[in-house]
């Protein structure tokens, strides 16, 4: 036996042991015993459609029983040769072969051994004929309207339940009512006929469900006669004969029938279901009522079926014994019929005698007791015959009882004990064994039995023993008996051992003993863990909406891990094995969880865990939020002229305490409809007195808050409305709107319809030149727009506005300075002069106009410049003006991103509110020559093992005269170290090529080629390639490494293994450089030699079409992820060949972004200053002033160009995106 943990287990094993050890003791088979039936038949019904009809009788016993039968108690013998037996059974089959009715009978099985015969109950073995109404002819029925008729059914006699129909020969159902009633012997009864009543094929239908037969009793033909039908020749007297016989008349009861008189007696049995049926005719058809005489009908258990004309009771007790009453009525009368009731039941048992063991010479008792109405009889019969034909000395034998003394084995036999009345016979045997054996232990030596720590074990020694025996147990290695309030033995032999423990593990000894002999077996006791559970979270509180997880840890023995199985349910209801079938619960295993939480999830939620020995269980209480519901039950109350007090009732708040009440009003007359928030309540407060305006006709709504939400708004209350009243305040924000000088157009807020406070709203306007010794001008109007002409330009008023209504003005309007419409200026500056700053920036001066020529306000400067021709080569250039506005009263401004050796012509000009005064008189600069753009591309066109020869393109951009080239080269081999780096300067502009020599063979280089003016060097472009090594043939041309020159954007054209970085660099203010510079750089990591001969061989070649074709594949992939915005880390290869200029720059910091923070380079900078050193020309950036277009954000940097020119250093402008700075190691 494998006990479970839980308190629900533990009492289930408890029952079972307890329910074991109080049943009959079993004799093994092995112990001479008297038969026993164990299997009979009931009652046997042989339906057409089976093959064949079984009686079973089967027995145990020892000696082996032999079955001899009986029908309708008389020998039964097996003659008839289609009877088939079973062995070693009474058991025996009749084929459905034939003719079989004369095997209609009771039958009775014994079996008997030399020790008993044992005997059966009655086994009832009906063959039913099919049932058929008889052929007959139905005369046709005629009636007059009005009077009552029934249409007798007479069903066939068959194997029950029977069900009657009445229908006609369409098969479909007359229709009962109050007026047609069945009755249950399936009559078919009319209170009173109608014309409609008439048809010929009245059909009775009764159905044997049990047969799977219908029968039909042949048509009926009813006429009724109906007034307006007489014939047209009749007289008038015969019709008014005939309208006399249809006539009311008070009812009469046609069920039950007459001859049975005013009262009639019925029996029925205790649980069956009470039937009483009622039938007046009658004209008013009569109504049926139901009582019983001189008590209540049963609450619960009485119901009144066709229009009450049938009273059912259902299991019927014998409280519902006497008389019923039924009464027919209508407005002429009643008739009465009274039921007298009587219940009774079959015999039942109250005491059933018992199978016991003896040993010799000890004593007995068998009781034998029953119940029923009437009281039934009881017969005693030893091994099937009457008890009288079996007298033994010493017994006494009584109806209810027989007593043995000094039992010897001559007594062992099968008593039976038989009750009976009117209703039926019970029959119960029980077998008297006279025995004396030796204990028989029937529990297998050696067995094995597991429970957990801390719970009961039990182990099983069932035995069989007569005389009486008694049973030890001792552990095997102790040798004595156990003793101790932990340990318990049953009756049976099992040993109980409560509140184990891991000592309690080994192996015991159960040992048996009596007067003749003893016995013993062994067992073995395992002691495992408990399994432990834990659900987390632990009662979470979750939003209504959200997703919940429950997650169930379990601790398992390992013995028991395989059997272990977890279960999840709610408020004690088991959820289906994977969640439901929509999805929104899932369980998997440990897990549980559910999407779209809603109130009805609430609860508490176990983890229930089942093992093979034992069971565990973990809850958690699961608190589902939800908004509030809306508050209820709005009063108003203290009403005032500007106030009223607010209360309501709260509504649930769904878990979460509510914070606070929010108090919504409507009223407004401009936006009716529209709800506006007018107070907050904190949540412990539900009354709240309201501010109000005049003139409002308010309607309040209540909104709860708690921390999930708001709730719905509540129903609005009672209506409020407020008398007007004169404005409380005057209009805001009064302002000037000028479209012409001398013009001042006066503006200013409306009040919103809940400040206007009553009818009439107007505004009056006062205004009069500010210091002005003059009285004030005056002007009322209803809109909120003046127009007002002025004798002088931008001439300064003092202006106020002031509410007005029907029932009086507002307070007193505090004076605004509004200003007359605005002029053109009428001057222009005069330019001072124009200072050159580099080859792309310049310094303007001028001078202010005076205050009075301004005609307004002065919003600020604005400078006007564009490109006359290249001072390179002469080309002059069309007029395309550039536009920078510097705001305020200044003097100067600085003029960026100007082209290099260039003739300009500026101009400037004052603007103010209304627009832009003349321009000054053009003043014409040059700016001086810059440093060249990067060459447009550098290629190695021919490389041997130590030479190499290079090829680039004239920069796009010269920003000057063109003196030569610095080309710079180094060593970067797949090494932490870099080589020195070398210097050429080529003083012949015209060449685009240069032959390398003294190069070390299979080397990678890369080169710098920069483009050079006499102001200095542009930045550099720069390409890779490696030598060849010795022996090898040069490559006319060859472009190896990463060859970035032609490209924008480098993360289309990485090498697969290469490592990337990006730096955004600040630059110092100097020549033709830009504010900002982008240096973006990429070189591949990993280096393959070139060796002698291996390209001349097959599998090199296969190799390296691989190595493209994989290469290609990279590529596209690196395009995809670009254009999808995909993010390249490039700080290891820009630490593994670093720029050369870096090492150079020693004076010049600038800030990087990186995406790693690696160890550098030697020979690199170890730290980057992010801050940015200006140099004498990095001027503030604010004076480069608000060009139209933007140019600048507000950090300062361009963001965009001027006059249709791209911006300078931006990454368009670079030539090559691998420009870098050389380094010197």
């Amino acid at each position: 036996m494998e006990p479970r943990l839980n308190g629900k287990g533990l009492i289930i094993s408890l029952i079972f042991f307890l329910l074991k050890f109080s049943t009959a003791i079993e004799i093994p088979p092995s112990v001479q015993q008297v038969p026993t039936i164990i299997k009979q038949s009931k009652v046997q019904v042989a339906f057409p459609f089976d093959e064949y009809f079984q009686i079973e009788c089967e027995a145990k016993g020892n000696p082996e029983p032999t079955f001899t039968w009986t029908k309708d108690g008389n020998p039964f013998h097996f003659t008839d040769h289609r009877i088939i037996t079973s062995n070693n059974s009474g058991t025996f089959r009749i084929p459905n072969e034939g003719h079989i009715s004369h095997f209609q009978g009771k039958y009775r099985c014994f079996a008997s051994n030399k020790l008993g015969i044992a005997m059966s109950e009655e086994i009832e073995f009906i063959v039913p004929s099919v049932p058929k109404f008889p052929k007959e002819k139905i005369d046709p029925l005629e009636v007059e309207e009005g009077d009552p008729i029934v249409l007798p059914c007479n069903p066939p006699k068959g194997l029950p339940p029977l069900h009657i129909y009445w229908m006609n020969i369409e098969l479909e159902h007359i229709e009962q009512d109050e007026r047609v009633y069945m009755s249950q012997k399936g009559d078919l009864y009319f209170a009173n006929v109608e014309e409609k009543d008439s048809r010929n094929d009245y059909c009775c239908f009764a159905a044997f469900p049990r047969l799977r037969t219908i029968v039909q009793k042949m048509p009926m033909k009813l006429t009724v006669n109906s007034l307006k039908h007489a014939n047209d020749s009749s007289s008038s007297t015969e019709i008014g004969s005939k309208a006399n016989s249809i006539k009311q008349r008070k009812p009469k009861l046609l069920l039950p029938p007459t001859e049975s008189g005013s009262e009639s007696s019925i029996t029925i049995l205790k649980g069956e279901t009470l039937l009483l049926e009622c039938f007046a005719e009658g004209l008013p058809t009569p109504q049926v009522d139901w009582n019983k005489i001189g008590g209540d009908l049963p609450k619960g258990r009485e119901t009144k079926e066709n229009y009450g004309k049938t009273l059912k009771i259902e299991n019927v007790s014998y409280q519902d014994k006497g008389n019923y009453r039924c009464t027919a009525s209508n407005f002429l009368g009643t008739a009465t019929h009274d039921f007298h009731v009587i219940v009774e039941e079959p015999p039942r048992w109250t005491k059933k005698p018992q199978s016991a063991v003896y040993s010799t010479g000890s004593n007995g008792i068998l009781l034998c007791e029953a119940e029923g109405e009437p009281q039934p009889t009881i017969k005693w019969r030893v091994n099937g015959s009457p008890i009288d034909n079996h007298p033994f000395a010493g017994d006494v034998v009584f109806p209810r009882e027989i007593s043995f003394t000094n039992l010897q084995p001559n007594h062992t036999a099968v008593y039976q004990c038989e009750a009976s009345n009117v209703h039926g016979t019970i029959l119960a045997s029980a077998n008297v064994d006279v025995v004396d054996v030796r204990p028989l232990i029937q529990t297998k030596d050696g067995e094995n039995y597991a429970t957990v720590v801390g719970y009961s074990a039990f182990l099983h020694c069932e035995f069989f023993a007569s005389p009486e025996a008694v049973v030890s147990w001792q552990k095997v290695e102790e040798a004595k008996p156990l003793e101790g309030r932990r340990y318990h033995v049953y009756d049976n032999g099992t040993l109980q051992i409560n509140r184990t423990t891991e000592e309690d593990a080994g192996s015991y000894s159960c040992w048996v003993e009596n007067a003749i002999g003893k016995t013993a077996v062994t067992a073995n006791l395992d002691i495992r863990n408990a399994t432990q559970l834990r659900v987390s979270p632990k009662n979470p509180r979750i939003p209504k909406l959200h997703m919940l997880e429950l997650h169930c840890e379990s601790k398992c023995d390992l013995h028991l891990k395989h059997s272990l199985k977890l279960s999840w349910s709610k408020d004690g209801e088991a959820f289906e094995i994977n969640g439901t079938e929509d999805g929104r619960i899932i369980i998997d295993g440990a897990n549980l969880t559910i999407s779209n939480v809603t109130l009805e999830d609430q609860g508490i939620y176990c983890c229930s865990a089942l093992t093979a020995l034992d069971s565990a269980a973990d809850i958690t209480q699961v608190t589902v939020l939800d908004v509030p519901d809306p508050p209820e039950n709005l009063h108003l109350s203290e009403r005032q002229n500007r106030s009223v007090r607010l209360s309501w009732e709260a509504g649930d708040d769904h878990n979460s305490n509510i914070s606070e009440y929010i108090v919504e009003f409507e009223g407004n007359k401009e936006d009716p409809g529209r709800w506006e928030e007018l107070t907050r309540v904190q949540g412990k407060k539900t009354t709240v007195i309201l501010p109000l305006a005049p003139f409002v006709r308010y309607q309040f709504r209540v909104i709860a808050v708690n921390e999930v939400g708001r709730s719905q708004p509540s129903q609005p209350s009672d209506h409020h409305e407020t008398p007007p009243a004169a404005p409380d305040r005057n209009p805001q924000n009064i302002r000037v709107q000028a479209s012409q000088p001398k013009e001042m157009i006066i503006k200013w807020e409306p009040l919103k319809s809940m400040e206007q406070n009553g009818p009439g709203l107007e505004y009056r306007v006062t205004w009069k030149p500010q210091g002005a010794p003059v009285e004030w001008e005056e002007e009322t109007v209803t809109n909120h727009t003046l127009r007002v002409m002025t004798p002088a330009v931008y001439a300064p008023y003092d202006v106020k506005v002031q509410a007005i209504n029907q029932l009086g003005s507002g307070p007193a309007p505090q004076s605004v300075t509004l200003y007359s419409g605005e002029d053109y200026p009428d001057t222009a500056p005069v330019i001072h002069g124009v200072d050159v700053i580099n080859s792309t920036l310049v310094k303007v001066t001028w001078s202010t106009i005076p205050k009075d020529r301004v005609h307004g306000r002065l919003k600020g400067y604005q400078i006007n410049w564009w490109k006359t021709k290249s001072l390179l080569d002469g080309r002059t250039h069309p007029k395309e003006v550039n536009v920078l506005r510097f705001s305020g009263q200044r003097n100067s401004g600085m003029v960026p991103s100007l082209d290099a050796f260039s003739e300009f012509h500026l101009t400037v000009l004052a603007y103010n509110s209304k627009g832009a005064g003349p321009e000054s008189e053009p003043y014409i600069f040059q700016t001086p020559e810059g440093v060249p753009e990067q060459p447009t591309f550098l290629k190695v066109i021919k490389v041997d093992k130590d030479t190499a020869t290079l090829s680039w393109g004239l920069p796009k951009k010269l920003n000057g005269n063109l003196t030569g080239y610095l080309l710079q080269y180094q060593i970067i081999n797949d090494t932490y170290e870099i080589g020195e780096l070398n210097d050429i300067n080529i003083t012949t502009p015209s060449k685009p090529s240069w032959h390398l020599s003294n190069l070390n063979a299979t080397t990678k280089y890369k080169f710098y080629l920069r483009a050079c003016t006499s102001r200095g060097c542009g930045k550099p472009i720069t390409e890779e390639s490696s030598t060849l090594g010795e022996g090898s043939k040069g490559i006319g041309k060859i472009s190896e490494g990463v060859n970035l020159t032609q490209k924008t954007h480098p993360i289309e054209v990485f090498e697969p293994g290469a490592e990337h970085i990006v730096r955004l660099m600040t630059k110092n203010w100097g020549d033709n450089d830009s504010i900002f510079q982008d240096v973006i750089e990429t070189r591949g990591r990993e280096y393959a030699g070139l060796y002698d001969d291996i390209s001349t061989q097959g599998w090199f070649i296969g190799l390296m079409c691989a190595i493209a074709l994989l290469t290609l594949v990279l590529l596209t992939v690196c395009f995809v992820k670009r254009n999808r915005g995909g993010k390249y880390s490039v700080k290891e290869k820009e630490d593994l060949h670093p720029d050369p200029e870096i090492q150079s720059v020693k004076d010049e910091t600038f800030g990087e972004y990186s995406d790693s923070d690696e160890k550098p380079l030697k020979g690199s900078l170890r730290s980057l200053n992010r801050d940015m050193q200006p140099t004498e020309s990095a001027d503030s950036l604010v004076e480069y002033g608000e060009g139209d277009h933007a140019l600048f954000n507000e950090d300062g940097s361009f963001i965009g160009a001027y006059a249709g020119s791209k911006e300078k250093g931006s990454v368009e402008s670079n030539g090559s995106s691998t420009a870098t700075f050389p380094l010197r190691a």
